[in-house]
């Protein structure tokens, strides 16, 4: 079976927001070099840079598809910080970040391979952070999740003990906004009910 939604993202966090939710996309990972963007405000940065991932793999494919493309940045002072590239680098963001906030901006971007339509938007969730010690940086570090997501923490995994709030969607933290995602599907005359597989 030919699943409608295809998901280019290879982020594992984003493929179980959609199984938890009732939808189960294939997934394509679209290859793009995501250093071909810079000097973007972060909000539009993670929507570039989702249209990229979903332009890449929309034009492999044919058929009555929906690819989705999403990208996540953490605006922090101004700046658009995406995946750390060292430890080191981890732990400096860190230390930058304990007991502040930031805000999560991910794009998302829906191409209708049908029609050619396409509709994007970002969606943005403030994240305030615990004041960690220097040890608990250390030890969050050395487990390397911190190295492999935007803003180098994650809320559904180890680094969740180290967000003391959110405002906004708590997927989208995630990585995947869920209300922007059904709105985007309404948006190009999709329903959001007719991609559950349950």
């Amino acid at each position: 079976m030919t699943r409608r939604l295809v998901l280019a993202s290879k982020s594992p966090a984003r493929l179980a927001v959609l199984k938890a939710a009732g939808v189960e996309p294939e997934v394509i990972v679209s290859g793009v070099d995501e250093s071909l963007l810079d000097g973007l405000p972060p909000p539009e940065l993670a929507l570039q840079l989702a249209e990229l991932k979903a332009s890449a793999v929309a034009g492999r494919l044919t058929g009555d598809r929906l690819v989705l493309g999403c990208d996540s940045v953490l605006e922090l002072d101004g700046m658009a910080l995406g995946k750390p590239g060292s430890p080191e680098e981890a732990t400096s963001r860190w230390v930058e970040m304990r007991g502040r906030s930031g805000v999560l901006h991910t794009g998302h971007a829906l191409h209708h391979l049908a029609s050619g339509q396409v509709a994007a938007a970002s969606a943005s969730t403030t994240v305030h952070f615990a004041d960690v010690s220097d040890d608990e940086i250390a030890a969050y570090v050395a487990t390397g999740e911190p190295l492999h997501v935007a803003g180098a923490f994650t809320i559904d995994g180890l680094g969740g003990a180290f967000v003391t709030h959110i405002e906004g969607d708590h997927h989208n933290v995630v990585g995947l906004s869920l209300p922007l995602l059904r709105d985007l599907l309404a948006e190009l005359g999709q329903s959001w009910v007719a991609l559950w597989s349950r």
